[in-house]
């Protein structure tokens, strides 16, 4: 897998067919000591941003993959350093997890949330698993029985509704409110969900795919309600270090009020920070050590040894790239509100708050291509037992159509994802400029009644 300098070359395996020509607001490189702005080839890597869609849709029908949320960077150098010395030792046994390693390591976590968050973790309650999914597992398997709802501000992220799915307990979904271009939550409908069988909340701050922030008073007034009404808040920080500028990320732990902290557990990794999801490994704590241990008791860590060195490492030495990063995104953001304001008139978006995610209004393509239709012609083609296909994967496949750039379409995050898709902007900004482009030349050219160009 190797750097290349072309933008079209680097993201895919052919050229673009549409390449820029909107004479919009042209990317600028970021300045500093890493480089964020060589695209970086990941087809060929089994990657699920790039690799899946290619064999969803067809050789070359993907250039520009910007749905899953991982990145396309190059990881921390201080990350490779750090896996390629413990790579010389060419044993692989079992990991010592009550070892000094992996104490080292729980340090380290402590150490990286005082200093980057201002939050005093509990060493002794912090839990290390395998990812935030197996560990929001074990929380719902801990006090929600089957059969039992899980409150979510909605739309959130999809993955939520794949844990509830496994645990055998149903989404109960607070839709968030659209307020002058942001969303806010609607607190009363929040507690009007809330029955006798509503044992816990996931929280997602910074929330995905919004991208807000949720500000002290958000956080206490929902804590305030499910300490109230006997609700754990299990809160997935895991886009904490992704703050575009003038916004805030405040940990639910932080919080003044100790019995409305001592009623969550907070979920947290390196993988979104720090490009490693594939390393499989993440930890969750809590003030509340009973809440620990009722949970301790559904999650197996399957700790992998590099997935571990890889987040020590981070945490260590990969502060300065992180900072780098942010700031690289945080452009990605105002370019994309840019040039979809000049370029773009069919799509909205407003920058988000948070994370590296951008949530786009499409209903003006939707109603372009008559998506409501195509997909009712397209679900009767399935068979009888499949799931009616939504004009949200209609957009999604349109998109890849005309401009070979894959998006993540807007119903799988529930209540209020509709005509909306999610873009992934963690990407070299030659690579986010292509894709602009390819979508603002495709949607200018006008679409037929039938959805095809």
């Amino acid at each position: 897998m190797t750097a290349v300098a072309g933008a079209a070359g680097a993201v895919g395996p052919g050229a673009s067919v549409l390449a820029a020509a909107t004479g919009g607001p042209t990317a600028e490189p970021g300045n500093g000591k890493y480089d964020f702005d060589t695209p970086y080839n990941r087809f060929g890597t089994d990657s699920t941003k790039y690799d899946q869609q290619i064999r969803v849709y067809g050789k070359d029908s993907v250039l520009v993959g910007m749905g899953i949320a991982d990145m396309d960077f190059r990881v921390a150098p201080v990350i490779t350093k750090s896996l390629m010395e413990r790579m010389q030792h060419e044993n692989w046994g079992y990991l010592d997890m009550g070892g000094s390693a992996v104490r080292s390591f729980t340090e380290s976590i402590v150490a990286w949330n005082k200093k980057r968050h201002g939050i005093d973790v509990n060493l002794d309650s912090i839990v290390l698993t395998t990812g935030v999914h197996p560990g929001l597992i074990a929380a719902i398997k801990a006090f929600c029985p089957p059969g039992s709802k899980v409150l979510l501000n909605t739309p959130t992220y999809n993955g939520f509704y794949g844990d509830l799915t496994y645990t055998r307990t149903i989404p109960e979904e607070n839709p968030l409110k659209l307020v002058n271009g942001r969303y806010a939550l609607d607190f009363d409908d929040f507690e009007r969900r809330i029955s006798h069988d509503t044992n816990a909340f996931i929280l997602c701050n910074p929330q995905n795919p919004t991208g807000n922030c949720w500000s002290p008073d958000d956080l206490m007034r929902l804590g305030e309600i499910c300490l109230r009404r006997r609700v754990v808040v299990l809160a997935d920080e895991i886009h904490c270090d992704f703050v575009t500028k003038g916004n805030k990320y405040t940990p639910f732990a932080s919080l003044p009020n100790k019995a409305v902290v001592n009623n969550s557990i907070t979920f947290k990794a390196a993988s979104k920070s720090f490009g490693l999801a594939a390393m499989k490994c993440a930890w969750f704590f809590s003030d509340n050590m009973d809440y620990i241990n009722r949970v301790k008791t559904h999650n197996r860590a399957d700790l992998t040894t590099m997935g571990m060195i890889a987040s020590k490492a981070a945490y260590a030495g990969g502060e300065e790239w992180l900072n780098q990063c942010v700031d690289y995104i945080d452009g990605n953001h105002d370019y994309v509100e840019q040039f979809v304001r000049a370029n773009i008139p069919m799509i909205k978006v407003v920058k988000p708050q948070g994370t590296y995610l951008s949530w786009l209004d499409v209903t003006a393509v939707a109603d372009k291509i008559n998506a409501k239709a195509l997909a009712g012609e397209a679900s009767k083609a399935q068979a009888a037992t499949a799931k009616p296909l939504t004009p949200e994967q209609m957009v999604e496949r349109h998109f890849v159509k005309i401009a070979k750039v894959h998006l993540n379409q807007g119903a799988s995050y529930g209540v209020g994802g509709a005509n909306h898709m999610r873009m992934n902007i963690a990407t070299s900004r030659k690579t986010l400029e292509l894709a602009l482009n390819n979508l603002a030349s495709a949607l200018k050219q006008g679409v037929g009644s039938t959805g095809v160009l």
